[in-house]
């Protein structure tokens, strides 16, 4: 009796042990590592990036995930410097991550791009994937292309031809300024090079390279711009910098046109206010008047939902989307969180971003090829930007087709 009662006692515990294996299974998530500047000077835009992609995750999400399974983010702050985002991906690799996404600076993407694929050849079974959402130095996915990297945003070098293509007929003298380091010199490289090709007749009536997030007061270079004449300033300012170059132009009167990469990036519009008025064009993936002008209940459906969590900024990077629905189908596809599988499966795969449009995973290089549009900060707009009054209006675009440039990337492929 005693024997049969220990038997009966086994059998439930191993057919409990089976019945509960699927509902921890259920229970999981795929973790996805965030390094980002969550501390510092940068760390407003380190904030907004982490609400803006877990919006975008969770839309996934409520469509299923992928295997059955929900993404979830793990964040890491970075101090937007390469020696703390080092620090951060072996966190990461500890902790069995396959997949980190990082964003805010080209300094560190190129620092991670080495770290994680050093890492990859040391640990093949402990793989890991880079996903670069905003790191735009052209040289990422040209020179320094990495089979385990892949960027989900368009280069500097497709943004500055969207740029200097859109410029007016009228204009005829520019005043440059760029931050120095890899980002800002790939953007006074490449403006150069289109101004070249495509508008021959401007000239450059002066040039500024500026420390990445050090100034604390433009006045002095505002003088300098004034002294010009010039008509126009390019500038690929962003954070603090681009905002305390907008309120120096405002305070002293700066009367010119600006030309952007960054005017829409989170607490720029604030920085702007009326001052920016009619006056500053930025280069864009997309804005949130977007879907009105393109008549698109989706891309709407979108915008007003983000806007409906009160984040205080607009939702700009569209990319964002086409990136997490690359990854769920890539998943999907092979089964698997596989880092190898799903990097093949990620390679060529296209999808069509919100304003419907395609968007193209290069397989010889992992540059995503999508639109870019410029966009007048104006009024009235339905959707304004960050409560000023002004938001953003489509001035013109390019088609995927004219942003596809060739590529130089040689890359090594552990197949």
């Amino acid at each position: 009796m005693l024997k049969h009662l220990r038997r009966l006692i086994g059998a439930a515990i191993v057919l409990g042990s089976m019945l509960a294996i699927p509902v921890a299974q259920a229970q999981e998530t795929i973790k996805i590592a965030l390094i980002a500047p969550f501390s510092g000077p940068v760390a407003p835009q380190g904030d907004a990036f982490l609400k803006m992609l877990k919006y975008a995750m969770d839309n996934v999400n409520a469509r299923g995930g992928a295997l059955g399974k929900k993404f979830e983010l793990v964040t890491f702050d970075d101090k937007i410097t390469p020696s703390e985002a080092l620090i951060a991906l072996k966190s990461v690799t500890d902790r069995n991550i396959p997949f980190m996404i990082q964003c805010i600076g080209s300094n560190v993407a190129a620092a991670m791009i080495e770290g994680v694929a050093k890492h990859n050849a040391r640990n093949p079974d402990n793989r890991v994937l880079y996903l670069n959402c905003a790191a735009l130095a052209t040289e990422l996915t040209e020179e320094k292309c990495d089979f385990w990297h892949f960027r989900f945003s368009g280069n500097v070098t497709m943004r500055v031809a969207t740029l200097v293509r859109g410029l007016p007929p009228e204009v005829n003298s520019i005043y440059l300024m760029n931050q120095d380091y890899l980002y800002g010199q790939g953007v006074a490289a490449d403006t150069k090079k289109f101004l070249a090709q495509y508008r021959p007749d401007i000239k450059i009536v002066g040039e500024e390279m500026v420390p990445l997030q050090r100034i604390r007061d433009f006045s002095a270079y505002i003088t300098k711009i004034k002294a010009s004449g010039a008509q126009a300033l390019i500038t690929s300012n962003w954070g603090s910098d681009f905002n305390l170059l907008i309120k120096s132009g405002v305070e002293s009167g700066l009367s010119l046109k600006y030309y952007t990469f960054a005017a829409h990036v989170n607490g720029a519009p604030t920085a702007m206010g009326d001052g920016g008025g009619d006056r500053v064009v930025a280069v864009l993936e997309g804005h949130d008047n977007m879907g009105i002008e393109l008549k698109s209940a989706k891309y709407n459906a979108w915008i007003d939902g983000f806007r409906a969590t009160d984040p205080g900024f607009d939702y700009p990077w569209i990319n964002f989307q086409s990136m997490f629905d690359m990854l769920a189908t890539a998943i999907t596809k092979v089964g698997s969180t596989d880092v190898l599988k799903v990097a093949l499966a990620l390679e060529g795969m296209e999808v069509t971003d919100l304003s419907g449009k395609p968007s193209i995973m290069r397989k010889d290089d992992h540059q995503l090829l999508h639109p870019f549009y410029t966009a007048l900060f104006t009024k009235p707009v339905k959707n304004e930007s960050e409560k000023t009054g002004w938001g953003w209006k489509t001035v013109n675009g390019l088609s995927t087709a004219d942003l596809t440039f060739p590529t130089v990337c040689k890359m090594k492929r552990p197949i």
